[in-house]
């Protein structure tokens, strides 16, 4: 089993990046996040022709997270996290498919720090923190997949310099995402890849960052200890990113045996 993270930067912008995408890899579990699109102008007709289902969780202009299965219907089992009835983004859905728990994550950037949204960003972590437990107690096969805009290590990024100030690379930022990790999670990527540098899933628009390779690492997959006991392979599709009209993130995929 072939399942995928992949933050688009706007659904309708990237389809046919994403169905490129679908036909080339075939993955059999596809989490979305930043779909930028209200439910009801998703270009679900397209996804299905491609031979997928899905459960979405849409918002017009911004965030928006989703999780595709091939041949298949995913079972929805939560939208949204609890903890905050004020809280009307779209950032967080969660299905089973086959057996497999799945989460499409969609977390705060949280910039500038500082200010509200920071803070937004760290109370929005500790409220995963708490569904994050819960998953794991039940002892069943779970991933956590999406774009946690966290940067969790000084190797993952192309500068700490550059990132000192922005609040994917805060020390409240890492400790937070350190806290959900050690409640018992396994980091698929970087568990595959312990010792590579520029182990890159997002690349900016600006300043040539993709030419010159000036990325970092903040789309995860997080496996519970039962799917990490299946975990096979993990690697950064990075083609996706150099395609025309890319997004600017490149799909991360893992296999599950």
């Amino acid at each position: 089993m072939r399942l995928v993270t992949y933050n688009l930067n706007g659904i309708r912008a990237r389809l046919p990046r994403l169905l490129e995408y679908l036909a080339r890899e075939a993955p059999d579990i596809v989490c979305l996040q930043e779909l930028k699109c209200a439910d009801d102008a998703l270009p679900i007709g397209d996804i299905e022709a491609a031979g997928y289902q899905a459960v979405w969780h849409g918002q017009k202009g911004f965030n928006g997270v989703a999780i595709l299965a091939k041949g298949t219907q995913p079972t929805l089992r939560q939208i949204g996290l609890p903890g905050d009835p004020d809280d009307a983004h779209s950032r967080y859905i969660e299905a089973e498919i086959d057996g497999l728990i799945v989460a499409s994550i969609y977390l705060p950037n949280g910039n500038p720090i500082g200010t509200e949204k920071f803070d937004y960003k760290l109370k929005w972590m500790e409220r995963l923190d708490a569904r994050a437990a819960e998953l794991l107690a039940a002892e069943r096969p779970t991933v956590l997949a999406g774009d946690y805009n966290v940067i969790p290590e000084d190797r993952d990024t192309f500068s700490r310099r550059a990132m000192a100030g922005d609040a994917l690379f805060q020390p409240e930022s890492q400790a937070a995402y350190r806290r959900l990790v050690n409640q018992g999670w396994t980091d698929a990527l970087r568990a595959l890849h312990p010792d590579e540098a520029k182990l890159f899933t997002f690349w900016d628009y600006q300043a040539g960052a993709w030419a010159r390779d000036a990325g970092f690492r903040i789309d995860h997959l997080l496996c519970s200890p039962q799917a990490a006991d299946r975990l096979r392979s993990a690697d950064v599709h990075k083609w996706a990113r150099g395609e025309e009209k890319a997004s600017d993130h490149a799909p991360v995929c893992i296999e599950l045996s």
